[in-house]
């Protein structure tokens, strides 16, 4: 029953006239919102009630802040531009709230620093951040401190003790749990033994286990038909691993910005969603997330030649600075064995990518062709697909692999629809904290990934409804976190608010012009603070750094 406010009631905000989508997948419900300090205090009709501010939010919807599980918001490849950046327009993080993010979970793909997670911690408490946030402890990272330089091995029984102690002073000092990078270097190295042990160690504090898997397509990112490596691993195979894990461990997993990728693979979601549910319908703890984008990468730089190719040893070459790529690329079209296993590189690449009519130029010397995909210019040109990848990179930029800047857009939508319907598939954007001074090499999700989730799947493509995409993106990532005061619309949880025209809520957020706030977002409130009002940001830092210890009484 939704408590009313006694006559004279005095508080801080009260948000009236609103519509409230609590979070928890129910239908909106008309009410006012109150709140009081960093909390939700009030909820009903608060006609009556008093407050120091009062907005009239009529025709506007209510919904938790946004909970990004699988952020980049703090990552040592960010090099300081993130929460932890003595820039403070960063810290306010600008590109998230401007979405209706509050909380994020940062450290993923197996990134994490080698400093203690509690200085971590002190660190982003005594700056001050614009969002909630959250920490793992990253396998990959925790990897090259133990194994070093030689880590392209299954790590000894010596070793994994030592990561073991590492996790669990990571977790007793605040982490959420381990993410993983298994595409990655060094943790494609691993076996699942070794991360079983691991997380074996965060379970009994409920810690969570979030992986970036070992492939998301028919064959890993690195593998080509060249490589002398045995059958590499599927999205199948890399989706049962992360069960496996779960299931061994009695952790809560989730298979990270799962998709299917590549024209060879559409399609392939269906499985691995078939695979997830049946896991648990044994009662494997087992989520995924999703960005909700047709497009991996998040700078670009998509790559169609392979890395052999540019070996400037084997062929003879002098690598001076700048570095001119097209020296050995020449070298190698001199030797017909290596010719023969270039163009099939190449096309691996090209289907791995979407297929050649969704693979498009962004930056080029020529300025015709950018805009067109190379499908286009290989008509244009007479050539092949393949030859015109090859063509770029003699036309293009000599210091640059490849020649052009691409971005391919290798998922297909009905894989895009079918995960984002699933019941336990979080929305997260896989993206950074940005300034418009980084460039346009960033991905749209940095700025677009939430309203993108409620226009395009719910209001455009009618895939889910309204009430499902915020679910997916509140109280369902609270759920997989287990952040039991967030994400919910509830008296007592903590104020982190979002305000939104559901008339006009859009991503704006482009690939040829990135830097864009989604429109539609009014009002966001982290911590009872407001850091949005009226569409513009209000450079605040009231987030706080939340660990299991503070999120979970």
């Amino acid at each position: 029953m939704i408590p009313l406010a006694s006559f004279g009631q005095g508080y801080d905000i009260i948000l009236t006239n609103g519509r409230v989508f609590d979070g928890s997948g129910n239908p909106w419900f008309y009410a006012d919102v109150a709140i009081s300090d960093d909390k939700i205090v009030a909820i009903g009709d608060l006609s009556s009630a008093s407050a120091d501010e009062i907005i009239d939010i009529t025709g506007l919807y209510i919904s938790p802040g946004f909970i990004d599980i699988h952020s980049h918001a703090l990552d040592p490849a960010s090099e300081g531009r993130g929460l932890d950046s003595e820039d403070r327009r960063r810290r306010i993080a600008p590109n998230l709230i401007s979405q209706g993010i509050t909380t994020v979970i940062v450290n993923q793909d197996g990134r994490s620093s080698t400093e203690p997670i509690r200085d971590q911690i002190g660190t982003l408490e005594a700056n001050g951040i614009g969002v909630n946030a959250g920490l793992m402890v990253g396998h990959n990272s925790i990897r090259f401190k133990v194994l070093g330089e030689d880590n392209e091995r299954y790590s000894t029984v010596g070793e994994i003790q030592e990561l073991k102690s590492i996790v669990r002073e990571a977790i007793i000092g605040g982490a959420f749990g381990l993410s993983a990078g298994l595409e990655y270097e060094p943790g494609r190295w691993s076996n699942t033994e070794e991360v079983i042990a691991l997380v074996e160690e965060i379970e009994p504090f409920g810690g969570v286990y979030i992986s970036h898997q070992r492939s998301e397509a028919k064959t890993p990112m690195r593998w080509l038909p060249s490589d002398e490596s045995p059958t590499p691993p599927t999205l199948l195979d890399a989706v049962e691993e992360t069960i496996r894990i779960g299931e061994e461990t009695g952790a809560t997993v989730v298979a990270s910005h799962l998709k299917s990728r590549g024209a060879n693979y559409w399609g392939g979601s269906r499985a691995a969603i078939s695979l997830i549910e049946q896991a648990r319908n044994r009662g494997v703890s087992v989520y995924a997330d999703q960005y909700p984008y047709n497009t991996s990468g998040s700078d670009g730089n998509t790559r169609l030649l392979p890395n052999w190719v540019f070996d400037f040893d084997r062929f003879g070459i002098e690598s001076t600075q700048p570095w001119n790529y097209k020296l050995p690329l020449e070298e190698a079209l001199k030797d017909p064995q290596l010719t023969t296993a270039l163009y099939a590189d190449i096309s691996h690449s090209l289907a791995y990518r979407g297929g050649p009519e969704r693979i498009v130029v962004f930056e080029f010397p020529d300025s015709s062709y950018i805009g067109k995909n190379i499908s286009e210019l290989a008509m244009e040109n007479g050539i092949s697909p393949q030859d015109m990848v090859i063509e770029l990179q003699r036309r293009g930029f000599e210091n640059r692999r490849g020649g052009a800047r691409l971005r391919s857009f290798s998922m297909h939508e009905d894989d895009l629809n079918a995960i984002a319907a699933t019941q336990w598939t979080a929305t997260t954007t896989d993206g950074s904290i940005t300034l418009p001074e980084d460039g346009n090499n960033i991905h749209a999700r940095f700025y677009g990934t939430f309203p993108r989730k409620i226009f395009k799947y719910a209001l455009t493509n009618n895939t889910i409804s309204v009430a499902h995409a915020i679910r997916s993106s509140t109280s369902l990532p609270a759920q997989i976190m287990n952040i039991q005061n967030r994400g919910l619309i509830r008296e007592e949880y903590y104020a982190d608010i979002v305000v939104f025209d559901l008339d006009e809520i859009q991503d704006q957020s482009t690939f040829f012009e990135p830097h864009q706030h989604s429109s539609g977002i009014e009002y966001v409130f982290v911590n009872g603070v407001s850091a949005l009002s009226q569409g513009k940001l209000q450079s605040t830092l009231s987030g706080r750094v939340l660990t299991p210890a503070n999120s979970r009484n």
